[in-house]
């Protein structure tokens, strides 16, 4: 299934694709394997996802000097989600500020991304400390991905909070096609992130190519108007669905559709 999502992917020409790793630090030799590989098969940047949780700081010096030497240029770095079983998480960081403090210190120039929470982080005590927290990590920082979310109003209302804060980098909005309601139920309860009901009670009362066409559609609505208030690109969560991806890229315009 990977190998037919980078492949239909790179038909699209992104401008990066980002590799995810698992919970508890767990998945980041898998990580580090496709990273290397699609790095050398692909001409755009694979953009690595790094967590605080499982690393010490030897091991992200060792991880970081691999990358370096397969030419890999891109990182994410986030704080990670705790082990799923509920045990105290290892590792030498407990907040990404901190992973992309030693990013920075390393030799390579590696383009650093961190993570931006619309709504705010679950564990942040309220929106105003997330803010600051997101601005002292994108004064380090080269772009930040945002959390997945619905509501247009929560990334202009950030954005326009950071920049009253003096930052400009760039903060990319993700947008994640709901293609299995369940499963974004899900995550959006382990992010905060508010769902909106109606757009579930419809997508959850069908199956198969009529849930997919619903949920394409909502997508690229999103992202259009994101594009229109502003936003510098979008990050689609894929869920290694490129052809949910692609359908919503080509309702955009952002990239020519196939010949013939």
């Amino acid at each position: 299934l990977l190998e037919q999502t980078i492949t239909a992917l790179a038909e699209l020409r992104p401008d990066f694709v980002s590799v995810t790793c698992g919970a508890g630090g767990t998945g980041h030799e898998g990580t580090r394997d496709l990273v290397v590989e699609w790095t050398r098969r692909f001409d755009f940047p694979v953009v690595a996802h790094l967590t605080c949780v499982g690393f010490g700081r030897d091991e992200v010096a060792r991880l970081l000097d691999d990358y370096a030497a397969h030419g890999v240029i891109a990182v994410l770095a986030l704080a990670g989600d705790p082990p799923a079983d509920g045990s105290p998480p290892r590792g030498d960081y407990r907040h990404a500020i901190d992973l992309v403090h030693d990013i920075r210190r390393h030799e390579a120039d590696f383009v650093v991304g961190v993570a931006a929470h619309p709504e705010g982080h679950p564990r942040s005590p309220d929106l105003a400390s997330d803010r600051r927290h997101l601005a002292a990590k994108l004064a380090l920082a080269d772009f930040a991905l945002t959390q997945f979310f619905f509501d247009v109003d929560v990334y202009t209302e950030m954005v326009a909070d950071l920049d009253r804060a003096g930052v400009d980098r760039p903060v990319i909005p993700g947008v994640f096609p709901v293609t299995a309601p369940a499963t974004v139920r899900r995550f959006a309860a382990l992010n905060a992130t508010r769902v909106p009901e109606a757009l579930f009670a419809e997508l959850e009362a069908v199956t198969g190519e009529e849930r997919r066409r619903l949920a394409t559609a909502h997508a690229a609505a999103l992202a259009g108007a994101l594009l229109e208030r502003g936003a510098p690109g979008l990050h689609l969560y894929t869920m290694n669905r490129a052809p949910v991806a692609a359908e919503v890229v080509r309702r955009l315009g952002l990239r020519p559709g196939p010949a013939g």
